[in-house]
């Protein structure tokens, strides 16, 4: 029942003369009281009352589960030979992750990983698998020249441009 009719019940009950009506359905339940007609105003009382239809919980009710303080470890990077790694670093090709998902070194845990630390590499070897909505990639190396350091431990998840390998292109 919308607005427009209860109004219009509301209406006609007042109209009829008659002093109470009832009315019972499987959503609500509505009671309508009107005063006599003797009063100089007419008054007119309207219940409407809800039947509560069952729920998993009770409108108004939140399930409360305790907060868990987070802790963060922040790495403050030691400036001591900061400036060395940096250049070391720049000589070296990054291959870096074309994609969100979970790093894998090795095709199945029972095999070999692709390419270790002091591997030789080309353009068309595979150094890793990203997993990314259950469908595994094989990322090729797309530079040619020796791995020099493996960035990301198995099975971790990498980010989109994250480094993964450095290669030593010479």
């Amino acid at each position: 029942m919308d607005y427009k009719e209860l109004k219009d019940f509301i209406k006609s009950v007042a109209k009829s003369g008659v002093s109470e009506v009832e009315v019972k359905t499987d959503e609500m339940k509505l009671t309508v009281k009107v005063g006599p007609k003797g009063n100089s105003g007419t008054h007119t009382e309207t219940i409407i009352q809800q039947i509560p239809v069952q729920t998993p919980f009770a409108a108004g009710t939140m399930i409360q589960q305790p907060m868990q303080n987070l802790q963060t470890q922040v790495q403050t990077p030691v400036e001591n030979n900061t400036e060395e790694k940096k250049s070391e670093d720049d000589n070296y090709i990054t291959i870096k992750s074309p994609m969100v998902g979970t790093f894998y070194r090795k095709p199945s845990p029972d095999k070999a990983p692709f390419v270790n630390v002091g591997d030789n590499v080309n353009e068309n070897t595979v150094v890793c698998i990203i997993e990314a909505m259950k469908l595994f990639n094989e990322i090729e190396a797309e530079v040619s020249g020796k791995i020099v350091k493996i960035l990301v431990d198995d099975s971790s998840p990498v980010e989109f441009e994250q480094a993964l390998f450095l290669v030593d292109p010479s």
